[in-house]
């Protein structure tokens, strides 16, 4: 498509991989925009022949910029996952950014995730356009308080949210992952850089092991990092977190209710309620409790 911006202020959005960039870019269209696809080179996996779009490498700010100025991109939205930071070789600075690139150089040394998000962010705002939530353009996919399907948390599963939200939070402090997962009243997962699928994979092969009790179910529990800039990198949930979750033998779900986004929430709570799982948004106040 070859169509010129419509609006001021146009929309891009920087599609990593996943349906969620989709997902935002339909929204987007349906209230009124006309969102330019900025899809990332080795990471988007969406065809995006149906909107403006251009295929560009993560680190590369130089033709980012290049796009803003020609298509009138005045806010940016960042969505979708992605696998693998940029190293120095992959970043191409404009004049404008040169001066930050030693601390960036550092950043993705030795960062973590939420510190290169919030690099990424200060760079964009750097040539000239304003980075937003994806909540702001698709405040429908956030979590509600209370039970998101036809389940609900029991006793010992309400113990063990209470367990793996309190490693979930110690985690995100230490900016690495944003779910853990607790079984009878302890933590016996994390998540790293592999993400939460491959870590309820690990949590299934824990099982199958003998190193998980078979007679006790556990929960995984998502929420933001302490520290984490909203705009992007929300925690999320899609019908594959349920079909991993219950392939783990977990009894359910529980995210940050508001700070959390439920994909595909139609086939997800038929998914959830198929296999007897329950997916439960949990009040804020709650999870920003201190450990």
């Amino acid at each position: 498509m070859n169509s010129r911006p419509e609006i001021k202020d146009r929309l891009a959005i920087i599609a990593g991989s996943g349906f969620l960039p989709l997902h935002v870019a339909e929204a987007a269209r349906l209230h009124g925009e006309n969102p330019y696809i900025i899809a990332l080179a080795h990471e988007s996996d969406r065809d995006w022949s149906g909107f403006d779009n251009t295929t560009l490498g993560i680190g590369n700010f130089r033709d980012i910029s290049a796009v803003f100025r020609t298509e009138g991109i005045g806010r940016v939205v960042l969505s979708g996952a992605v696998r693998r930071r940029p190293d120095w070789r992959d970043i191409h600075p404009t004049f404008r950014s040169i001066a930050k690139i030693p601390s960036v150089l550092r950043t993705l040394m030795s960062g973590g995730d939420d510190a290169v998000l919030k690099m990424a962010i200060g760079l964009i705002e750097a040539n000239g356009a304003r980075v937003i939530g994806v909540q702001e353009i698709v405040p429908e996919l956030l979590a509600d308080i209370g039970p998101i399907g036809g389940h609900a948390p029991g006793t010992e599963d309400q113990a063990d949210i209470d367990i793996a939200e309190a490693a979930a939070i110690a985690l995100g402090h230490l900016d690495v992952g944003q779910g853990a997962v607790a079984v009878g009243g302890r933590v016996v997962a994390l998540e790293g850089p592999e993400g939460t699928d491959a870590m309820l994979e690990r949590v299934a092969r824990l099982r199958v092991d003998g190193r998980i009790s078979t007679r006790r179910r556990g929960v995984l529990v998502k929420l933001c990092k302490p520290q984490q800039d909203e705009r992007a990198d929300l925690p999320s949930i899609g019908p594959s977190t349920i079909a991993k979750a219950a392939a783990a033998g977990l009894a359910g779900v529980a995210v940050e209710a508001g700070r959390a986004l439920v994909l595909e929430r139609g086939e997800l709570i038929a998914s959830a309620d198929k296999a007897g799982l329950f997916v439960i948004g949990v009040d804020r106040a709650v999870f920003r409790r201190t450990p």
